[in-house]
């Protein structure tokens, strides 16, 4: 199995979901004319997204603390598609029960999500890109910037009552 490329397929589905929700604060502001009406789940969700660009960019350029098993000296932590599928998955969990109603069809995209998450993880060691340490610390980051995201929402008055922790 190829487990790079079966890796590499989550993270560009990750960013495409995460694509549909940008899409629609978008269509919200233009829609709405101002950019303050814009859903709050929608209007901060850059907020953890530049996060993760900045940790990408400090442990990839500045703080290398590992490299990747397969000896190509690139660094490896923490893991890049892990972090960004689990941040991604881990926001739309939070996200999704205000668009999506319907309990039963939210419930089974969240367990696609987390699946894709397992393979996202699992895939990265058996691909020989990431040691455990690497995923860990993917998943870590991306538990910290959702969090960060959740207590943004959940400290915002006009959040919905629908809005739930699952992170």
């Amino acid at each position: 199995m190829q487990w790079d490329l079966i890796t590499n397929i989550i993270l560009i589905a990750s960013i495409i979901t995460l694509g549909v929700f940008v899409v629609l604060g978008l269509y919200q502001w233009i829609t709405r004319g101002k950019i303050s009406k814009v859903d709050p789940q929608l209007l901060w969700l850059p907020l953890p997204l530049i996060l993760m660009v900045i940790t990408y960019f400090l442990f990839d350029k500045v703080f290398i603390l590992n490299t990747r098993p397969d000896g190509s000296g690139e660094p490896s932590f923490p893991s890049s598609h892990v972090m960004v599928v689990t941040t991604i998955f881990f926001l739309i969990t939070l996200i999704l029960p205000h668009y999506v109603k319907n309990k039963t069809l939210c419930l089974i995209l969240e367990l696609i999500m987390v699946v894709l998450i397992g393979l996202t993880c699992t895939g990265r060691i058996l691909a020989n890109k990431h040691w455990w340490s690497d995923v860990l610390g993917g998943v870590i980051f991306a538990f910290i910037f959702s969090e960060i995201y959740y207590l943004i929402i959940k400290s915002n008055k006009k959040s919905p009552k629908r809005l739930r922790h699952k992170s």
